[in-house]
């Protein structure tokens, strides 16, 4: 891998990683932040028989008041604001007339494009009482997540965030999947570097300071395996067991991470926030 200033023209090369200096991370923070409020807002949405076409209006319209545009509109021919994975999906869920149900966990992935700077991330929702094991998969999904982001600063490497993530979910006896990894992004929408959620301490790329990548970890209560339904976009666990996904936008600073994508209200985490 090669470590480059940022260009003032975005484009992905592969093995060529961006470094962002302040302008990179003050646009990182604006709009990882509008994300964030977003997916906050369609808490009050996230009901049993409630449509998950009418949470993709409702991302499109905030977007839309906002300056902003949802970056996977288009992408790749995708015809919708955001992706509702439910129970079993594991991601790329496309939102349609379907009600929720009660019982139901579904995670809502969002990217808004602000002044050219993609903000990205995805949570956990609970559609009214899930059941335990629904709330130990969160659990987990979320500790794993910490505990990546936990590595994410300059001397450690991509390979100590998978490894710590890994660490979290086997040790739980829950899989996680090896199909899909965090990724660079910024002015890009996906760029270098992959983020693997599982490996090797010590391995992988070396973390720098102005790094910015996503970690997106996407746990299952059964095996790893996934499957791509005819559609082209939703994956789901061959096993049919649930799968839970969380994710942040972050930055490698000069002493640890900078976290672009946090909730203002404090919603990010489910659990957490039900607990309190």
């Amino acid at each position: 891998m090669t470590f480059v200033d940022a260009p003032a023209k975005a484009r992905r090369t592969p093995g060529v990683i961006p470094l962002h200096g302040p302008e990179g991370f003050a646009g990182m923070r604006k709009a990882g932040a509008l994300t964030a409020q977003a997916l906050d807002i369609l808490t009050d949405f996230v009901e049993p028989g409630v449509p998950t076409a009418k949470i993709d209006q409702i991302a499109y319209e905030f977007a839309r008041d906002n300056g902003a545009v949802p970056a996977t509109i288009f992408y790749k021919g995708y015809r919708h604001s955001l992706c509702t994975s439910i129970n079993h999906v594991v991601c790329h869920g496309i939102p349609d007339e379907r009600p929720l149900r009660e019982g139901d966990i579904v995670n809502i992935d969002l990217t808004l494009v602000v002044d050219g700077w993609h903000g990205d991330s995805s949570r956990m929702y609970s559609v009214g009482e899930i059941s335990r094991k629904a709330e130990r998969l969160i659990e987990v999904t979320y500790a794993g997540l910490e505990a990546g982001i936990a590595m994410a600063r300059p001397g450690q490497t991509t390979g100590d965030i998978g490894a710590a993530i890994q660490a979290v979910a086997e040790g739980e006896r829950m899989s996680v999947v090896r199909d899909f990894v965090g990724h660079g992004l910024g002015r890009l929408f996906h760029d270098e570097p992959n983020i693997m959620h599982f490996g090797t301490p010590g391995m992988g790329v070396p973390l720098k300071p102005g790094m910015i990548f996503t970690i997106e970890p996407m746990i299952n209560l059964g095996r790893p395996h996934v499957k791509i339904l005819s559609d082209g976009w939703t994956a789901v666990t061959r096993d049919r067991t649930l799968s839970s996904q969380c994710e942040h936008s972050i930055g490698i600073t000069e002493t640890g991470c900078e976290i672009f994508t946090l909730s203002p209200a404090g919603l990010f985490n489910p659990m957490a926030a039900k607990a309190a």
